[in-house]
């Protein structure tokens, strides 16, 4: 405890970093005062009584809500919060796999190409704005949530302007915290809002469970349980060893450049990060969606029941067969064999017993092959673990913290994090924030994670 408290001095006396924490800090703070601002004329009472009645919050409105801190279900002007630049984001990522004209700028042009694809993003976010802020609208109105007292032409015309000015002040903010704070400010943003309602379910947790003490005393050890294996996927790599080819100097060969023992590639074993979770969870509210367009027959239908619970086996299992196949289709788009080949030809390495050339491209494939089926299992497995431990009879607000897409980005954006923190610490003489002094966040281990991390 003590070496705790000494870390956290030794923090605040780096002026730099305790100027970054704390404007970190401010910012965060206007983002979730945002949060508790109500669209002009949306009736917040009467949302939530309706959103009761129907039993909602376990579909992707529930999830939406998790990522903007209860911004959603609170009709603020902040209710679309980031999530719109985050689509943008994703889909300008999948358009660099697919279209020759991204693929360059994100390659080719460096620093000018990654401000063109910011720029793209920014447009495609406002464009994403408009057109998910006029569907909420829609949807604070079919649930009663439109005031009587506000023209409804002027709360259409004004809601749309607002959430959209929301979502880019968010936007901002985030950009401004990258730049200024510390760690990745969109990311933050993301993680904060989710974390704000940990406290709230687990005090359900513990008022439902007050006469079972035993019981939540085991869920938190399971809780804390699932946290280490999603710290331990989140980090996870395979590294395959490098050596050096020795250079000529003058007419002798010259002794190997200065290498350390942390010279390697390192794969991880979860290159594909939450998205796969995040494609799943789209495609599982697939059938949902289309019923709703359909009769109502159809939407009372057997099988849109079983999709439309999400502690159902059915559901679960397609969901975890979803989960393991984008996994592996997302990391042969991310991981490529042919770049790292490339990058190990120009910097004279080689892997030992591996020819160059075709067959280090294919030693790595292979490798990357075989840890992604573990990889791809155990986040299945997290994915799942919310619906399994509902099951067990845990709170359903407390369930959703136990895996998902919720606990991966908190472990991955805490531990990035808590990895630049480490790094001003080391810069400064300081003892780190483990006994080894190295934290090995998502891009974080050795010179050559910064081959991974180009990719």
């Amino acid at each position: 405890m003590m070496r705790f408290f000494e870390t956290l001095k030794n923090m605040w006396s780096i002026e730099e970093l305790r100027k970054r924490i704390l404007f970190t800090v401010l910012l965060i703070a206007i983002y979730r005062l945002g949060s508790y601002i109500v669209l002009p004329g949306a009736d917040v009472d009467a949302l939530k009584a309706s959103m009761e009645n129907s039993g909602g919050g376990n579909d992707l409105l529930g999830l939406i809500n998790l990522f903007t801190g209860g911004a959603f279900n609170n009709a603020s002007i902040m209710a679309l919060g980031i999530m719109p630049y985050i689509t943008a984001s994703i889909i300008v990522q999948l358009l660099g796999f697919a279209v020759p004209y991204f693929q360059r700028l994100q390659s080719k042009e460096g620093e000018s190409g990654r401000k063109k694809l910011s720029q793209i993003t920014r447009a495609l976010t406002v464009a994403i704005t408009l057109v998910q802020g006029a569907g909420y609208l829609t949807y604070i109105k079919s649930n009663g949530g439109m005031s009587s007292l506000v023209d409804e032409s002027v709360f259409w015309l004004s809601g749309i302007v607002i959430l959209s000015t929301g979502t880019i002040f968010a936007m901002w903010l985030g950009e401004r915290i990258t730049d200024r704070g510390i760690g990745n400010g969109v990311s933050l943003l993301i993680t904060v809002g989710i974390i704000v309602g940990l406290p709230t379910a687990l005090g359900f947790e513990l008022v439902d469970k007050s006469d079972r003490l035993l019981l939540f005393a085991l869920e938190m050890f399971g809780f804390f349980f699932v946290t280490m294996v999603t710290v331990m996927v989140v980090t996870g790599v395979r590294k395959i060893p490098l050596q050096f080819a020795k250079r000529m100097v003058g007419r002798g060969q010259g002794a190997a450049p200065s290498r350390t023992e942390r010279d390697y590639i390192p794969l991880k074993v979860n290159a594909s990060g939450v998205m796969p979770i995040i494609f799943a969870q789209a495609l599982m509210l697939l059938p949902v969606s289309l019923a709703g367009f359909g009769s109502n027959e159809a939407q009372s239908s057997w099988l849109v029941q079983q999709f439309n619970d999400f502690t159902s086996p059915l559901y679960n299992v397609v969901y975890f067969i979803l989960v393991v196949v984008f996994t592996y289709v997302y990391t042969a788009l991310v991981v490529n064999p042919g770049q790292y080949t490339e990058y190990l030809r120009r910097q004279n390495a080689f892997i030992p017993g591996v020819r160059g050339g075709a067959e280090t491209e294919e030693y790595i494939d292979a490798i990357t092959s075989r840890i992604t089926l573990p990889g791809s299992i155990i986040l299945g497995l997290i994915a799942i673990l919310p619906a399994l431990v509902a099951g067990v009879g845990v709170n359903t607000q407390f369930a959703i913290f136990f895996g998902g897409t919720s606990l991966i980005i908190m472990v991955g954006v805490v531990l990035d994090t808590l990895q630049q923190i480490e790094s001003y610490l080391l810069m400064r003489k300081y003892d780190g924030l483990v006994k080894d002094g190295r934290l090995e966040g998502r891009s974080g281990g050795s010179r050559m994670q910064s081959l991974g991390a180009d990719f």
